[in-house]
């Protein structure tokens, strides 16, 4: 009889486990199920949330494009500045095998060096993706001084492009052998160019500023090589930005040694003549490579304050149809922007928009670029 009653109780002890198991297991599946349709509430919430951003950033973005500027997607990040039609002729023409339009195109600048100098590179980026038709041209006209720069120039476009964008620590030992030794060929070329140009042109020299600043140039001999653009043409707006690269931390100077070189060059120009965009340059490119600087705070220091003001006085001076002008405009929309300078800022923007392919929006992705104009333009024209 107590076995019987012993047996029962294990019995009843196993039917509880049973059970109590059986509640568990159902409330845990209970529980999942209310997790379950907790995460699809979230996420529904979530969803809705997002939907609502997207469309009220679209709504901001709308309204600033109803104003007259390019939607994002529209931005050209190519070009600093609108093609003329001259030179969309031009390229397609060489594109065509026409090198004859190339070398009037060039030739057509005079002794506008700048221009000299922006055409020959535009035709250097075309002649590095195929030189079909350069080749043609030196063999048509053996010791052409305007297809040797061209050429030169070509050659310093290849090397960089085979280098690339990346800083040095993502860039590989290949890519600097290899860039290095057409830097090396491109030296000789644009030394041949030099010999073969009128005597007063800096453009071939102009060429060889690259090829310093990729092999290294020890400082007395960058100047010696200065020395020789600025005998022939001491304020080619193009020359001194490229020379304030070299000098710049990041490639082989310093910020006080760039900054004291933008200082020389701005003092040294006259109302119009734009130079008074190296000091705005020098600034950036320390606050690029310094990260520890905060552009709200850096950018509104009273030396960089006062290099902007200079620089607004200067662009007023200029011809309104120069194209140097447009280089000046983005990096003071960019300044004054930060400097909560809005109004400013989007006379600026209205200027340049269409185009940022140049200085100093090349750093950062084109959304950048869009933040601070929409930002003025909301501050200025919408919420004013």
């Amino acid at each position: 009889m107590i076995g019987l009653v012993i047996l029962g109780i294990l019995l009843l002890a196993g039917a509880y486990k049973v059970l109590r198991g059986v509640y568990f297991l159902r409330k845990a599946r209970r529980l999942e199920a209310e997790v379950a349709v907790l995460e699809a509430r979230t996420a529904s919430i979530t969803a809705r949330t997002a939907a609502r951003t997207d469309e009220e950033k679209a709504r901001r973005a709308a309204e600033v494009v109803a104003l007259g500027f390019v939607p994002e997607a529209d931005l050209d990040t190519e070009n600093a500045l609108p093609l003329t039609p001259e030179r969309t002729t031009a390229l397609k023409a060489v594109r065509s095998g026409d090198w004859e339009a190339g070398a009037a195109y060039v030739e057509a600048a005079g002794r506008d060096w700048e221009e000299r100098w922006q055409r020959v590179r535009a035709l250097a980026d075309a002649a590095a993706d195929d030189d079909a038709w350069l080749a043609a041209w030196q063999t048509a006209r053996p010791g052409d001084a305007t297809a040797a720069v061209v050429h030169a120039d070509t050659a310093v476009r290849v090397a960089w492009n085979v280098r690339g964008s990346q800083a040095g620590s993502r860039t590989t030992q290949e890519q600097f052998r290899l860039f290095h030794d057409l830097l090396v060929e491109a030296r000789e070329l644009a030394h041949l160019a030099q010999r073969l140009a009128d005597p007063a042109d800096p453009v071939p020299y102009m060429v060889e500023q690259p090829v310093a600043q990729g092999l290294g140039y020890p400082h007395d001999q960058y100047r010696e090589l200065w020395g020789e653009i600025t005998r022939r043409a001491p304020k080619v707006l193009t020359a001194h930005t490229s020379a304030l690269q070299y000098w710049c931390a990041k490639w082989r100077g310093s910020h006080e040694l760039a900054l004291e070189f933008a200082r020389a060059s701005a003092a040294a120009g006259a109302p119009g003549e734009l130079l008074s965009l190296l000091p705005l340059v020098a600034y950036i490119e320390q606050e690029v490579k310094e990260s520890e600087l905060r552009p709200e705070t850096f950018y509104k220091e009273p030396e960089v304050l006062a290099a902007v003001d200079a620089a607004l006085l200067d662009l007023a001076a200029a011809d309104p149809g120069d194209p140097r002008a447009l280089r000046l405009r983005h990096v003071l929309a960019w300044l004054l922007f930060w400097q909560d300078r809005d109004a400013e800022a989007v006379e600026q923007f209205r200027h340049i928009d269409g185009c940022i392919g140049g200085m100093p929006w090349y750093y950062w992705p084109r959304s950048r670029y869009v933040h601070a104009r929409d930002w003025a333009v909301r501050v200025t024209l919408l919420e004013g």
